[in-house]
């Protein structure tokens, strides 16, 4: 592996209003000596934009950070950004993300997921970066029935359109690594989830519904399993293998070998929707989002499976621990507490 130091470099964060972008951009803003964060997002309005107006403006009080409003889509941008900032390191976050809303609007998905991606690559190849470290999915593992996941897994049968444009970035990415020796590194996150996350997550929709005195969904009756992990776990991996790019190296045949690897992060401890919905009504009764007396049971619906959605998600990060010392380790009880305080603040 070849060790990178941070310090006094560009980086490069696309989608930096977004949920993990935000907290890696800050994260490396507060923490390393030097740096110079240039930050993209084109602020759609998939979700409350009021969230990504707050995370923005929280980064915008560092001076060594830059922020560009436009597309991943836009080529001429993109090129543009990378002639003038010649990042040492990229980490693309930005995406269309959601399993459900790719069935209604694929076009979304096609556009940030692949032609945003692509423009990506293809400014790496011409202004060459030490490493590209981008956002992969558990999704990709589709209905694999075999648990925990591994990266080792064939993962050729996508069950969305999303997924599919996830693992397109990994076969992209893959062939770039071989053609022009880009060190690039794939991460498949594992449901991630805290403080400021996406309003479409089930944790979040949950909590905006119980306000409202509506009822909530569990879908497949409540027999889903989901590796959830909080988003500063998520952060600290990502940080980690920044710092560390897969070795440049030639073949027998003279040509490169791909310096190219992908990892899953994940809590590896499936928890069971029941479980989890629980623990959310008990910590959100804890922070005073909802009242002590509240009726769960009048307002949870059991249902069945959504097209799309998978029965279990389960991580297995032996190779994350091994290459870079980490493991995620928060529990879901202290991170759902973590949510419900910060709810309570921002929306109360």
């Amino acid at each position: 592996m070849n060790k990178i130091n941070l310090e006094n470099k560009n980086i490069f964060i696309t989608g930096t209003s977004g949920f993990i972008g935000y907290y890696l951009a800050k994260r490396v803003l507060t923490e390393v000596e030097g740096v110079k964060v240039i930050g993209l997002d084109n602020m759609n309005d998939y979700y409350d934009v009021r969230l990504k107006e707050a995370r923005l403006k929280d980064l915008e009080q560092y001076s060594n950070y830059t922020f560009i409003k436009g597309d991943l889509a836009d080529r001429e941008l993109i090129n543009k950004i990378f002639e003038e900032y010649k990042p040492s390191v990229v980490v693309n976050l930005a995406a269309q993300a959601g399993v459900r809303y790719s069935i209604t609007n694929p076009d979304a998905y096609i556009n940030s997921n692949i032609i945003g991606f692509y423009n990506i690559l293809e400014a790496c190849r011409y202004n060459p970066v030490e490493h590209l470290v981008y956002a992969s999915s558990s999704s990709v593992y589709g209905g694999n029935t075999k648990v925990p996941f591994s990266t080792e897994d064939k993962v050729d049968n996508p069950v969305s359109l999303y997924a599919a444009t996830k693992k397109s970035n990994e076969l992209l990415a893959h062939s770039y690594s071989k053609l022009y020796n880009i060190p690039s590194t794939g991460l498949r996150f594992f449901t991630v989830y805290g403080p400021a996350g996406r309003p479409d997550m089930a944790y979040f929709g949950f909590t905006n519904k119980l306000i409202k005195g509506e009822t909530i969904k569990i879908f497949n009756y409540g027999n889903c399993k989901r590796d959830f992990t909080y988003v500063d776990d998520i952060v600290e991996g990502i940080l980690r293998v920044m710092q560390g790019a897969p070795e440049k190296k030639n073949g027998e045949d003279g040509l490169p070998i791909p310096p190219y690897a992908v990892y899953n992060i994940g809590n590896s401890n499936p928890e069971n929707l029941l479980d989890f919905v629980t623990i959310l009504q008990e910590e959100l009764v804890r922070a005073g989002v909802l009242p002590q007396d509240y009726d769960f049971e009048a307002h949870k619906e059991l249902v069945p499976m959504q097209p799309g959605d998978v029965p279990v998600t389960y991580a297995d990060t032996t190779p994350l621990e091994k290459d870079y010392g980490f493991k995620p380790n928060t529990s879901l009880r202290e991170g759902l507490r973590k949510f419900s305080e910060w709810y309570k603040e921002f929306y109360m």
